[in-house]
């Protein structure tokens, strides 16, 4: 039987994390600097191929170039007013970022132009911070707030005002945040006892009244009130208890969540899709062996789950500095019939 899911594209030298689908149905996605040769960091998919975005210029960096240009983005998200943002890390092969370097790069795909950077304050982020994946409620606020995991270790969340551009973090070294002590693995059927990766997934709920988070390295789902996060009256306890711990859901890297109040986790431990239904329920969305490290989940508009695969158990980061990587990498879709979630 043929496994449930269409792929979108493939790439033959390019490591995808970050896949973004605007509402007019194009894609974007995200190569970062891990140590292969990325020619650009941000690229759209045309036809198949991927071309540089928002243009080759900006995609090239050099350590004592632009402070606008991209460093190594490793996610890209559109947000509700059908901008394309694209998050820097500002680290390259997970050196220690660069001044600078972390950004948020808010990108009008109608003109294909930058129209806005927000880089972060130094505030919310320490030595060893690596951005990895953002969610954008605009209704609240001046002019709206990112949410962006910090997947370090120590691991944290960071909010952005993006009225104000003023950044702080919440949560750093919580054990809802942080890299679960002692944690292993099994990638199918291999185990992995060196992954120690902080708060990765994020996703927000349709209200956008709370954001749904997990470390990497961990098997767990939490909750945190928005409220809590972007009050800066509350102290870390006290945003700490409001954190609800949502069970066992296996291990996650990407996150994401509909306007019915599902939320979807990958499964790389087991190449499939998940899905928690509003009740708490969880059932298999997508499973093929062939999917070697789910990634990144983007639901578009037109009721597609799109999926980044990239094998990244393979790479030489994740595997003892050998490459056993089998090229194409791919970006594939499964249809859920669900709503991308727009807070505008």
């Amino acid at each position: 039987m043929a496994p449930d899911y269409e792929v979108v594209a493939e790439f033959g030298d390019l490591m995808p994390t970050g896949v973004t689908v605007t509402d007019e149905g194009r894609i974007f996605v995200s190569f970062p600097r891990w140590g292969d040769d990325v020619p650009y960091t941000v690229a759209e998919v045309v036809n198949g191929e991927a071309v540089a975005y928002p243009n080759a210029e900006i995609n090239t960096w050099a350590p004592n170039g632009s402070p606008d240009s991209l460093v190594s983005v490793q996610s890209v998200i559109t947000d509700p007013a059908g901008h394309v943002w694209l998050l820097d890390t500002g680290s390259h092969s997970f050196a220690p970022w660069v001044e600078n370097g972390p950004k948020l790069v808010e990108v009008d795909p109608a003109r294909d132009q930058v129209v806005r950077i927000v880089r972060l304050d130094a505030e919310a982020l320490n030595a060893t911070t690596y951005l990895n994946d953002v969610r954008f409620d605009l209704s609240r606020g001046t002019g709206g707030y990112a949410y962006v995991t910090d997947s370090q270790p120590e691991g944290a969340l960071i909010v952005v005002d993006l009225g104000s551009g003023r950044s702080w973090s919440r949560l750093r070294g919580n054990a809802s945040t942080r890299a679960t002590d002692g944690f292993r693995a099994i990638v199918q059927g291999t185990v992995r006892e060196n992954y120690a990766v902080g708060a990765d997934g994020i996703a927000i709920s349709a209200d956008g009244s709370l954001l749904y988070y997990c470390p990497l390295s961990g098997r767990r789902l939490y909750s945190v009130p928005t409220s809590a996060l972007t009050d800066r009256s509350l102290g870390d306890e006290q945003v700490a208890a409001a954190v609800v711990d949502l069970g066992d859901k296996g291990c996650s890297d990407g996150l994401e969540s509909d306007t019915a109040g599902n939320v979807y986790a990958t499964a790389y431990e087991h190449s499939a899709v998940l899905k928690r239904a509003p009740d708490g329920t969880w059932s298999t969305l997508l499973h093929a062996p062939a999917l070697l490290w789910p990634d990144t989940l983007a639901l578009a508009a037109d009721g597609y789950l799109y999926v980044s695969v990239n094998q990244l158990p393979r790479t030489p980061l994740f595997n003892n500095d050998v490459d056993d990587r089998i090229p194409p990498y791919q970006i594939v879709r499964v249809h859920v019939g669900a709503r991308p979630i727009r807070l505008a």
